[in-house]
C-alpha cells in the first residue's frame, strides 16, 4: 500500500478555549471494563472490537503496533474509542471525538489499509487526514449495516457446511477472487503468506463456510469475519461466476445465517448501497438495515 500521509499534523489531546474537553489517549489494561462497556452499547456495530476483546481479555492488543486509543471526558468516563493497526475502527465515536482520533492518527504517519465502521466516525477520521495530506483510493460512503436475528423463512442451501482443512487449497483461491472483485486488486500484494494464514485460522476455527461441487471446486463462500458473544459479521460472501444467474444466492445466504446463528444469536454484514442484487437478497433472507457504515480504501 502506498504511503499515507506526505506531512505530519500536530495533534493534541485537549483544545485551548474549551472545544471540546476531554483527552485521548491508549488503552491499558485497567481501562478494559469501560471499553467493554462501550462495545455492549451496541453489539451489532460494534462487534469487530467486541470479537478482538473477548478474545485478548483486555483493552491492550496482542498484535504488535497495534493500540486501542480512548477519548475520556473530563469526569474520566471512556466515550468513545478506536482500533488502530492494519485497519482503523472506531468504536462509539462521535463526529468531534473523530476529529480526535483522526488528528491523533495523522501525527502518527502510519500506513494502514482501510477505516471502516460507523460512516459519520469514519468520514469524521478521514477528512483530518486528508487535511494532512492523505489520499484515499476508494471512499463507500454508504455502506447500509444489516441485522438478522430471527431464523430464515427460506430453506437453507444444505451443501454449505464449515470449511475442511483439507479444502484449504480450493478455498484460498476463491478467497482470493471475492477479495480481487471487491476492492480491485489481489491480496496477495500485502503479503501471500498472511493472507494464507488469515484464510487457514478462518477454517480452523469453524468461521470459513463453503459448499464444493464434485470436481473440488468451490460453488459459494462465505466467512465469519468477527465472531463476538453477541453477533458475527458475515463478510468475503462469493459465488462462482459459473453458478450466478441460477437464483442460489438467497438458498445460500439462509444457510450462513444459520450457521452464523450457531456462534451468536445476531447475523451482521455491511454492504455497499450500490450492489443492489445483493441487497435484494438480504432482503429477502430476512435482513434489515440498523446502521450505515462507511469504508475508506487506501
Amino acid at each position: 500500500m502506498a504511503k499515507m500521509l506526505s506531512r505530519v499534523v500536530p495533534w493534541l489531546a485537549s483544545r485551548n478555549g474549551g472545544s471540546p474537553a476531554g483527552a485521548v489517549r491508549a488503552l491499558v489494561h485497567q481501562d478494559t471494563d469501560a471499553l467493554g462497556r462501550l462495545v455492549g452499547l451496541d453489539p451489532v456495530a460494534n462487534v469487530f472490537m467486541a470479537s478482538q476483546l473477548e478474545t485478548a481479555g483486555s483493552a491492550v492488543p496482542a498484535g504488535l503496533g497495534t493500540v486501542v486509543l480512548g477519548y475520556f471526558e473530563d469526569d474520566g468516563a471512556l466515550t468513545g474509542a478506536c482500533w488502530i493497526g492494519a485497519n482503523v475502527v472506531p468504536v462509539q465515536a462521535t463526529a468531534v471525538q473523530a476529529r480526535f482520533f483522526g488528528q491523533w492518527l495523522a501525527s502518527s504517519q502510519r500506513n494502514i489499509a482501510s477505516i471502516f465502521g460507523p460512516a459519520e466516525a469514519v468520514l469524521g477520521i478521514y477528512a483530518e487526514l486528508k487535511s494532512a495530506g492523505a489520499k484515499a483510493a476508494e471512499i463507500r460512503a454508504d455502506q447500509p449495516l444489516l441485522v438478522m436475528a430471527a431464523e430464515p423463512g427460506l430453506a437453507g442451501e444444505p451443501g454449505l457446511v464449515p470449511s475442511r482443512e483439507e479444502d484449504f487449497a480450493a478455498i484460498l483461491p476463491a478467497a482470493a477472487a471475492m477479495f480481487e472483485e471487491e476492492v480491485g486488486y489481489s491480496p496477495f500484494l500485502g503479503g501471500e503468506e498472511h493472507y494464507r494464514r488469515r484464510i487457514a485460522a478462518l477454517i480452523r476455527q469453524g468461521y470459513s463456510l463453503s459448499h464444493l461441487n464434485g470436481n473440488g471446486e468451490v460453488i459459494f463462500k462465505a466467512d465469519l469475519g468477527a465472531v463476538s458473544s453477541a453477533a458475527t459479521q458475515i463478510q468475503g460472501v462469493w459465488l462462482n461466476p459459473e453458478y450466478r444467474g441460477r437464483g442460489l444466492s438467497a438458498g445460500y445466504m439462509a444457510a450462513v445465517v444459520r450457521l452464523a446463528q450457531c456462534h451468536a444469536p445476531l447475523a451482521t454484514l455491511y454492504v455497499n448501497d450500490y450492489n443492489v442484487r445483493a441487497r435484494a437478497t438480504y432482503e429477502r433472507v430476512g435482513f434489515r438495515q440498523v446502521g450505515t457504515f462507511a469504508t475508506v480504501l487506501f
